[in-house]
C-alpha cells in the first residue's frame, strides 16, 4: 500500500470519527438542554411555593400583631379582630 493511499484512508477514517463525535456532542447538548429546562421549571415552582408560604406567614404574623386571630374559611383565611 502506498503512503498516499494509507494517508487517504486515515483521513476518511478521521472524518468518520469526527462526524460521530459531533453527533454525540449534539445529543449531549440536547439532553443537557432538556435537563436544564426541567431544572429551571422546578426551581421556579419551588420559588413560587416558597414565596406564597412566606406571604401567608407574614399575613398571619400581622394579624396576630394587631390582636386578631386567623379563621379558615373554605379556600381563604380571614383575620378576625377581637
Amino acid at each position: 500500500m502506498s503512503d498516499q493511499n494509507k494517508l487517504a484512508k486515515d483521513t476518511v477514517h478521521t472524518d468518520e470519527s469526527d462526524i460521530r463525535r459531533q453527533e454525540i456532542r449534539a445529543q449531549q447538548v440536547s439532553i443537557k438542554s432538556w435537563t436544564q429546562k426541567i431544572l429551571v421549571v422546578l426551581l421556579c415552582l419551588a420559588s413560587f411555593y416558597g414565596g406564597w408560604k412566606s406571604y401567608e406567614s407574614n399575613m398571619v404574623s400581622e394579624c396576630r400583631a394587631s390582636g386578631g386571630q386567623m379563621v379558615e374559611n373554605q379556600k381563604t383565611m380571614l383575620c378576625q379582630l377581637s
